[in-house]
């Protein structure tokens, strides 16, 4: 796959466990990977603000 694609997960996920987002990154050519710190499933709203900023940058690419 080469669609570009982002990748979001906390370090403590234990609904998604964290090591499937490294997976998915290494088998998805065109991918970027941010795994946010000490978050859990909720990582999108646990660091809501840093990840707006990252989700507006990689959709203008």
């Amino acid at each position: 796959m080469t669609q570009p694609t982002l990748i979001v997960n906390g370090d403590k996920d234990l609904m998604v466990p964290t090591v499937n987002s490294y997976n998915m990154h290494q088998k998805i050519e065109n991918s970027k990977l941010i795994i946010y710190p000490n978050a859990a499933h909720g990582s999108l709203f646990q660091y809501a603000d840093e990840f707006s900023k990252e989700l507006i940058e990689f959709l203008g690419e």
